[in-house]
């Protein structure tokens, strides 16, 4: 009989005999294990690795990592797409792992491309990433498709052109965003009059989403006849939306409306607007359906936002990512998700 020695209980973790051999017994017992070990009942190799070991022997396979990527945490609209995510893998336990990752702030890209060489590093089967900059991460993207790394693109689009340039093809799975905006601010210009001021709040300018939301909002407006007196970036933040908002009030006295990128940035201008004391006097309209936006839109602080569903957009992005998984010659297109307009009475 062989009687297995444990630690001692002085930890208070471990339980049961603790045994002292002396270094003879040690070593008769090494050598005899050795021996044991080396005398099978056929030729076949000794398999010393988990990744050597059939579905069989293990039970199940091994699943694929998934690393999602996204912008800043301290945005809500990434908060509630982290919680969307886990919640679907919580479910789907079974199929696969996932490993959520963000940064602090929207601008900063050398930290978000160092997420991807991390996430390559660490042997992850896919990475699907909602990038700061549409060009600046395309680089570092090409590298993990090459390393062997699936790789999704959600919420903001990859410059087509860079893309090209570095000879890589990322699908894209997200909303029109320049639809969005532009349903959005058709909806504004029905409580507005032809020839009213508006004002735009851009989000960041190399961003592709950012774009096209700027782009809609400016159709919406000239179609509709207003005039456009300032369109600044705010870089997607609410507390420098706040004081370009009050500039712009400022410079601009007859504004009317202000067209924001996202929902960080109207909350910025609903605080600026109240500062200059014409609440209820200039309309604010956003992008992305926050609860807190949710909140200002039942209040009458905003009137409307565009809903793209936060909570599943990384989820598309996911399930797209395993079917590539699953079929590595499985040719991927763009996937249009939906985006929705939200304004107190489809709240209610």
């Amino acid at each position: 009989m062989i009687q297995i020695c444990r630690p001692s209980t002085d930890s208070g973790i471990a339980r049961g005999p603790f045994c002292k051999m002396d270094k003879a017994y040690l070593a008769v017992l090494a050598v005899s294990l050795i021996l044991s070990a080396g005398c099978g009942s056929d030729d076949r190799p000794a398999k010393n690795s988990v990744s050597e070991l059939g579905e069989s022997e293990l039970g199940e396979p091994d699943k694929p990592r998934v690393a999602l990527i996204m912008k800043s945490l301290a945005n809500e609209f990434f908060s509630t797409m982290a919680k969307g995510a886990e919640s679907h893998q919580s479910d789907h336990a079974d199929q696969y792992d996932l490993i959520v990752n963000g940064i602090k702030d929207e601008r900063d890209l050398s930290r978000q491309a160092s997420l991807v060489d991390e996430m390559v590093s660490s042997g992850v089967d896919a990475i699907v990433i909602a990038p700061a900059d549409s060009k600046a991460l395309v680089p570092v993207l090409r590298r993990a498709k090459q390393a062997g790394v699936v790789v999704v693109n959600i919420d903001n689009r990859l410059d087509a052109e860079v893309l090209q340039q570095e000879g890589v093809v990322i699908p894209f799975v997200g909303p029109d965003n320049k639809a969005g905006a532009k349903q959005v601010a058709d909806f504004l210009a029905t409580k507005l009059s032809k020839g009213d001021e508006v004002a735009i709040l851009e989000g960041i300018r190399t961003s592709f989403n950012g774009t096209q939301r700027r782009l809609g909002f400016e159709e919406a407006m000239q179609d509709s006849g207003m005039a456009i007196v300032d369109s600044q970036s705010a870089e997607w933040e609410m507390s420098m939306a706040n004081t370009i908002a009050s500039s712009m009030l400022s410079e601009h006295p007859e504004i009317k409306a202000i067209l924001a990128a996202n929902d960080s940035m109207a909350l910025g201008a609903v605080a600026a607007v109240k500062s200059a004391g014409r609440a209820g006097a200039v309309q604010i309209v956003g992008f992305d359906n926050i609860s807190a936006v949710q909140l200002a839109v039942r209040d009458g602080k905003v009137l409307a936002t565009a809903d793209q569903h936060g909570d599943q957009l990384a989820v598309f992005g996911i399930e797209a990512a395993l079917k590539m998984l699953q079929d590595p010659d499985l040719e991927v297109e763009d996937i249009e998700t939906p985006v929705d307009l939200v304004t107190a009475e489809t709240l209610n």
